[in-house]
């Protein structure tokens, strides 16, 4: 069976986009569309690749004085009716256009035609982007091979709507523990009513007032939200037991400490356990191919209110930034699709900034 990344679709961002979105490749099944896109890499004289599971890293070696990162994932979150794509005038429609197809497009469509870039670059295709960190393919490079991720800036190509989204927010998740005595709903007088107690937690909650920060001219905001709720025996017994999920979205001027600390803060009294955590990121506006990457796109940066693997660039000291076609408010819908004109644009400045 042949490829459907032809040489004439690599040469137009667009019509990869669309063949990439005609691979299926809900996480954890990625082996079909990173089977194509090494067939597309390793015959190239300019690059290196290598393979790890679905994951493949593809680097130029052309002794330039910079390194520079361009990075897309591969799967999508599964099908809604959505497969295969299709197209109007406008826009390709399709599970994983907006997030992350098109973005992951310009990172092929670069690897494949850019064999003299300005700078020194690694492009990342990975897997397992949409489910938990552990599967993640950036992080299992990050965790075996971090020497690979070593660059003096990186661009993730998430869905930005073609504006830099600087850093990232972090995100922690806790369980709030809220206990009780089991009794006979007939004489719940003999018991105490483990649900009835989270009405403090939850008038806290409703009480909250978020942080806004601003760090190097992004406006980050925070948010403290309850996201689950756990608790009930039967219909006829009183719980001893509930809890309360919450998830709490910080500034990246506070590290994962402080996010716990300010958790205890707010939920003083009570038994809390931190389910999981992911840093956050800063804009990291002030290395030299930041700069000109921003002069490139044309328009101010804003910052990114959720979290993407900048994080992880962050951690190693790597400044980097959130930029790519598709709409983020578009992503893990039925309906989701990418302007072709945002894609046209998004490779206007790739071009700009990487070749001149």
């Amino acid at each position: 069976m042949s490829s459907p990344l032809t040489p004439q679709v690599l040469a137009d961002p667009v019509a990869l986009t669309r063949a990439l979105v005609d691979i299926e490749s809900v996480s954890r099944n990625e082996k079909e569309i990173a089977d194509a896109v090494e067939a597309v890499l390793a015959p190239l004289p300019h690059l290196s690749v290598q393979r790890m599971g679905n994951t493949l890293i593809a680097r130029t070696d052309l002794g330039r004085g910079q390194r520079v990162v361009l990075a897309g994932h591969l799967d999508t979150v599964p099908i809604a009716d959505n497969f295969p794509s299709t197209v109007d005038a406008q826009r390709i429609w399709g599970c994983g256009s907006a997030d992350m197809k098109a973005g992951t497009a310009l990172a092929l469509h670069f690897a494949v035609t850019a064999p003299e870039p300005k700078y020194d670059v690694t492009y990342f295709f990975y897997d397992c982007e949409e489910i938990e960190h552990e599967f993640n393919g950036l992080n299992k490079v990050a965790a075996t091979h971090p020497e690979l991720l070593q660059a003096d800036f990186a661009v993730l190509l998430e869905p930005t709507f073609g504006i830099v989204e600087a850093g990232c927010q972090g995100t922690m998740r806790a369980r709030i523990r809220l206990t009780g005595r089991r009794a006979h709903s007939a004489r719940s007088w003999l018991g105490v009513n483990a649900i009835h107690a989270a009405g403090e937690v939850l008038s806290r909650l409703a009480a909250y007032q978020a942080r806004e920060v601003e760090i190097d001219g992004c406006l980050f905001r925070e948010g403290l939200n309850a996201v689950r709720i756990k608790g009930g025996v039967a219909g006829n017994v009183v719980p001893d037991l509930c809890e309360i999920e919450v998830n709490f979205r910080f500034a990246p001027d506070r590290s994962v400490e402080q996010a716990t600390a300010h958790l205890s803060e707010v939920f003083d009294g009570y038994e809390i356990e931190i389910a999981d955590s992911a840093p956050a990121a800063m804009p990291g506006l002030g290395a030299a191919a930041a700069k000109g990457f921003i002069a490139a796109v044309g328009t101010a940066p804003r910052a990114k209110l959720g979290w993407t693997d900048v994080s992880r660039f962050a951690a190693l000291g790597i400044p980097a930034l959130n930029y790519g076609p598709g709409d983020p408010n578009l992503a893990h819908t039925r309906e989701e699709h990418v302007e072709i004109e945002k894609i046209e644009a998004g490779a206007q400045v790739l071009g700009r900034w990487l070749v001149g």
